[in-house]
């Protein structure tokens, strides 16, 4: 019976929760794939803090390159985090010394994946990090695999469960984004310091991977835009609502023509829409392309226990010798295509103007759509606070090259404008 050995560096939440079902279902696995499968070395950053688990001391290793050197050991499993430091430097010897790897590194996968996946086929061993996007949704494997006989032009959903919790709950519950943060990290959804997630960068990273599966091209991880979700304040989730739409965080990857449009920002998505209802920590993703047409995945997108079992189900694969190319094809078959001019992109916008209340602001505000061919579809206005208004408005499809001149215009005149949000809408066409 072939025996595959383990080597799991990093033994945070997700790293104890990977051992731990490895030791538990053991026997499972061997039935399932006719291997058998041990961990045989573990690495942390403090071998001697209480886990609740007992670490035989020939386990565990303070060296984590003594592991990647093991020729014992077949497959490593990086569960650090983050795009540079002791993660890279671990993952890029473990291949080079001929060691499948399996990681929940979105970060390092994002910006250095096209050059591991090249050493990978180099060294003929496996680079697998379906933990890294989705949780324990298998979007990867799906697009990889179940989708290998389609063409793929649109991808897009909820990739970041934290924001879609704190959106969903500013809603539910009518608080503020800063009182919702601060329940999310108490409840372990949000980390201490959030910038990555309400910044819009985590879901950056897992759209750069998506991209680059789906569409065949070297990862696009910069250049593009990402805009996280700071500024939603409890009015625009109301006036949404008026209007018919719900707020939400998403990552969107499409192919137009020979150009990748690739972006992250909310949006306004109609009420009756697939990703609209998407509450809470879950995460959803649609995928378009023929001839299936479009597929939509959903499950819960970040935790220990989905995050293990992607782990787990990455491991499993190597052993049955299911995957070949990290990207779901050879390195140099992976085209490098340039990002969308995206001041060229068309849509609906959502603008919400905190007027002071002075003659002529209504004035200002339509004189400049009209000076940019802007049309308005909606609008409602509602008093504020004392001496302030809001107004609201959603535009007939316009440039972004337009509404950004707008913007930067108006919010000039302070005399008039307290504060100004923009956000796009999603147009149910385009959906």
């Amino acid at each position: 019976m072939k025996v595959f050995n383990i080597g799991i560096i990093g033994l945070g939440n997700i790293g104890l929760e990977v051992y731990k079902n490895i030791k538990k279902n053991s026997s499972d696995i061997q039935k399932k794939t006719g291997f058998k499968l041990n961990v045989v070395k573990v690495s942390a950053k403090n071998i001697n803090k209480k886990r609740g688990i007992s670490l035989s001391k020939s386990v565990l290793q303070k060296n984590p390159f003594e592991i990647t050197k093991d020729p014992k050991i077949d497959i490593i499993v990086e569960l650090i985090g983050g795009a540079d430091g002791i993660a890279k430097r671990v993952v890029f010897d473990a291949l080079k010394n001929k060691k499948h790897v399996v990681t929940a590194n979105k970060a390092l996968i994002a910006k250095h994946g096209d050059a591991l996946s090249v050493l990978s086929e180099k060294y003929e061993v496996n680079l697998l990090f379906e933990a890294a996007v989705g949780g324990g949704i298998p979007i990867i494997r799906s697009i990889k695999q179940g989708l290998i006989a389609n063409k793929l032009h649109h991808i897009y959903g909820i990739l970041n469960g934290t924001t879609n919790y704190i959106l969903t709950e500013m809603e539910q519950k009518g608080e503020n984004f800063s009182n919702v943060l601060k329940d999310a990290q108490r409840l372990g959804y949000a980390e201490s310091n959030p910038t990555a997630d309400v910044d819009g960068h985590d879901a950056a990273d897992k759209i750069s991977i998506l991209s680059s599966i789906g569409f065949g091209t070297k990862i696009i991880n910069k250049g593009f835009l990402v805009e996280g979700i700071r500024n939603i304040e409890i009015d625009d989730i109301k006036f949404a609502k008026e209007l018919g739409y719900k707020i939400k965080l998403l990552a969107i990857a499409e192919r137009v023509k020979n150009k990748i449009k690739q972006r992250v920002h909310p949006c306004l998505i109609p009420f009756n829409l697939d990703v609209a209802n998407i509450d809470d920590v879950t995460n959803a993703i649609v995928v378009d392309g023929q001839p299936i047409g479009r597929t939509i995945y959903e499950g819960p997108g970040a935790g220990k226990g989905p995050t293990s079992s992607a782990v787990i189900s990455d491991i499993t694969s190597i052993m049955l010798g299911n995957d070949e190319f990290s990207f779901g094809l050879s390195p140099s078959s992976k085209k490098r295509m340039s990002l969308f001019n995206f001041s060229n992109h068309q849509s609906k916008y959502y603008i919400r103007f905190l007027t002071k209340d002075v003659p002529g602001v209504l004035a200002k505000i339509t004189s400049s759509l009209a000076k940019n061919k802007i049309s308005i579809s909606n609008l409602l206005q509602e008093p504020s606070l004392k001496g302030t208004a809001n107004i609201m408005l959603i535009t007939h499809n316009s440039k972004e090259l337009n509404i950004q001149r707008v913007l930067k215009s108006l919010s000039k005149q302070k005399k008039f404008f307290k504060k100004i949000v923009m956000i796009r809408v999603r147009d149910f066409k385009k959906l």
